[in-house]
């Protein structure tokens, strides 16, 4: 009799052990998104003096060194541009006639 009760105390125990093993890991988080700078974070506070200008690309090269963004683009009127917001970026918006009419992060 002993005998009959032994497999199933030793089969609880394995499943108890089991049962330990099958739960998740704990939860870490994620590592923080690099830090950019908090005011103007793509450097357009330092260009605004270029808006009313006439756009080149030998101007455009400077204002993307002047202001220290990782990233610049140039939006034309009717252009097709990503959404997505891109804090380090700087956005050069011209009107019809090549005009610097806003720039800005995003």
């Amino acid at each position: 009799m002993p005998f009959k009760v032994l497999p199933p105390v030793i089969a609880s125990l394995l499943l108890v052990g089991c049962a330990g093993m099958s739960s998740p890991p704990p939860h870490e988080s994620a590592p923080p998104p690099p830090r950019v700078e908090v005011s103007g974070e793509c450097g357009a506070a330092r260009v605004q003096d270029r808006v009313g200008r006439d756009y080149s690309e030998a101007l455009g090269e400077s204002i993307r060194d002047e202001s220290g963004a990782a990233a610049m683009r140039v939006i034309r009127p009717g252009e097709a541009v990503t959404l997505d917001y891109r804090p380090d970026r700087l956005n050069v918006r011209l009107d019809d006639d090549d005009v610097i009419s806003e720039i800005g992060c995003g």
